[in-house]
């Protein structure tokens, strides 16, 4: 007789700050361990972030509608601002890291602005070169959260060019990181390669995915209030078309995930 091995379900997600140098840079990291889900598709949602994502088991698969533009398994890779849905093919198992980067960062970390990675996913070898492989070495080597967030702390310490970031460019994403979008935002925009509304349009959204991951049994209704939408309908529209879910179809379908603003703090 053949016993069948069934995996052991596991969902870990560590939340931790960047060093203080980085700050500017980078808004948060996080570490997480999905184990033994049912295989599938994850949806990456718009945010106001550019992401870097590091395994330290297996591949970061991209696939579906994205296949013109970073279709492909990567070790670790760049992904650029994007309002429409990234599809990430999955086992059920997912184990990394993901550094949320600001405008100001893809210029000092990755070399570029913002907008030439727009809607662009990108091995990061291509922008890193060496420290990437030594980057990812390292995670995969470390035993622990804390120390595998001090090898990224200290790798992306090392590369930062923070002269390459325009002063009045910092003023305007602190001011409207902290508005809610609300502020008048063209040299962002310019930045990022997008217009004023589809970068307010992205910061609305993330608001609300945020408060619903964090509290999905609140009324929608209220969601849409504090992230600034003129009402429910609205944010049920934005949601459709970013996402191709409604809100309450896309609580019931995603796994728990590093987008979803529920990790623990380091």
């Amino acid at each position: 007789m053949v016993e069948s091995q069934v995996a052991e379900r596991r969902t870990e997600m560590i939340l931790a700050a960047p060093a203080p140098d980085l700050r500017s840079l980078v808004t948060s990291y996080t570490g997480y361990r999905i184990q033994g889900e049912p295989a599938g598709v994850h949806r990456g949602l718009p945010s106001r972030s550019l992401t870097v994502v590091l395994t330290i088991e297996g591949t970061v698969d991209i696939g579906g509608a994205r296949r013109a533009r970073g279709y492909g398994s990567y070790r670790a890779l760049a992904s650029g601002l994007h309002d429409e849905v990234v599809l990430i093919e999955h086992d059920g198992n997912q184990y990394g890291l993901q550094a949320d980067l600001t405008p100001l960062g893809a210029r000092a970390l990755l070399g570029l602005p913002a907008g030439a990675l727009a809607g662009a996913i990108v091995d990061l070898d291509a922008l890193l070169g060496p420290a990437a492989g030594e980057l990812i070495d390292r995670l995969r080597a470390a035993p622990t959260w804390p120390e595998r967030f001090e090898h990224l702390d200290s790798v992306l310490s090392r590369v930062a060019n923070p002269t390459d970031v325009p002063a009045e460019l910092a003023w305007v994403w602190r001011r409207l990181t902290g508005s809610g979008g609300a502020l008048p935002i063209g040299a962002l925009a310019t930045e990022v390669g997008w217009s004023r509304q589809r970068v307010a349009r992205v910061i609305r959204f993330e608001s609300a995915h945020r408060l619903l991951a964090a509290s999905p049994r609140s009324r929608i209704a209220d969601i849409a209030a504090r992230s600034g939408y003129y009402d429910q309908a609205h944010l049920d529209r934005d949601w459709r078309a970013l996402t191709g879910l409604s809100p309450t179809a896309w609580l019931s379908h995603e796994l728990p995930f590093v987008q979803d603003g529920t990790a623990d703090e380091r």
